[in-house]
């Protein structure tokens, strides 16, 4: 596991660790002073070393400059205790605590230059969470296969995800990207298998999002269907949607050359778009495409 630095961060108490401050791992991909700043969130079981070369690919490509960091509870952040359960709004508090409170620390300023922000999964509904809570501070969000509210098609998946855990060997391939591996593992999977985590949504947040969206998601994908990101368009005004084939629950591995393009372009299609813009193209429908 890669020694990247970490910064000590204050999200308050309750931020997924034990106490309010954090050590939050982190790595920046440099790019032009002047170029937009992409934001990588991971999925449930991610950490920055999990999303290995995607992230230098994308900015490179883009012209971007780039911040990965792994939640509390992931790589070589402070690890969730061993007693402590995670509660069904944690996603809540990663988007509106966490993100905010980290990227004060590292000095984004994010009202004079809105990042934008890139999310996998349960990173995907944070970053969604994020877009709505603080709408003049995003500057558009790509998400891919992101959870809108709870399928039981998903619950079963992460079910079946348990069992993997305890009796083959994914316990030691999750092990080279977190130095607390039960942390992350028990962390994610007992919060989702939680019955007090079945009534979790976040549709009715996503009318305060102001920012461009593209959501993404794959035909193939066992942990959510295509009423997700179908549930952005019908809400957010213009989101751009990308179905694709022969791809599962991580579409930046599986078709990774289709995402880099659709991401590159929307970035660049919507990079000086005004956020009065975006809401006043409401009258226009998604445009959807499925490759």
């Amino acid at each position: 596991m890669t020694d990247h630095p970490r910064i000590a961060v204050d999200a308050g108490a309750d931020a997924g660790a034990d106490g309010s401050v954090l050590d939050i791992e982190y790595r920046r991909i440099d790019g032009p002073s002047a170029s937009p700043l992409m934001v990588f969130l991971h999925e449930g079981l991610g950490s920055v070393s999990m999303w290995k070369d995607f992230p230098d690919l994308l900015c490179a490509a883009g012209g971007l400059r780039g911040l990965v960091y792994s939640r509390p509870g992931y790589g070589r952040s402070t690890p969730r205790p061993p007693d402590a359960r995670w509660r069904p709004d944690f996603m809540h508090v990663q988007a509106r605590r966490v993100l905010p409170a980290l990227l004060a620390a590292l000095g984004v300023d994010v009202d004079a230059d809105p990042p934008w922000l890139f999310g996998h999964s349960d990173g995907g509904s944070i970053a969604l969470i994020h877009a709505a809570t603080y709408p003049s501070r995003v500057a558009g969000v790509v998400v891919l296969a992101p959870h809108l509210d709870v399928e039981q098609g998903g619950l079963d998946s992460i079910a079946t995800a348990r069992e993997a855990y305890l009796r083959t060997d994914l316990r030691d391939r999750l092990a080279r990207h977190h130095a607390d591996v039960d942390s992350a593992f028990w962390g994610w999977n007992d919060v989702w298998l939680a019955p007090s985590f079945r009534s979790w949504n976040i549709r009715a947040l996503l009318a305060d999002i102001a920012c461009p969206v593209l959501a993404i998601q794959g035909h193939d994908d066992r942990y959510g269907t295509m009423a997700h990101i179908d549930g952005i368009a019908d809400v957010v005004p213009g989101t751009e949607l990308l179905k694709l084939d022969r791809c599962g629950h991580s579409p930046h591995r599986d078709r990774a050359a289709d995402v880099l393009e659709a991401t590159v372009h929307f970035v660049a299609a919507n990079g000086r778009r005004g956020r009065e813009a975006v809401r006043s193209a409401s009258v226009r429908q998604p445009h959807r495409r499925t490759i």
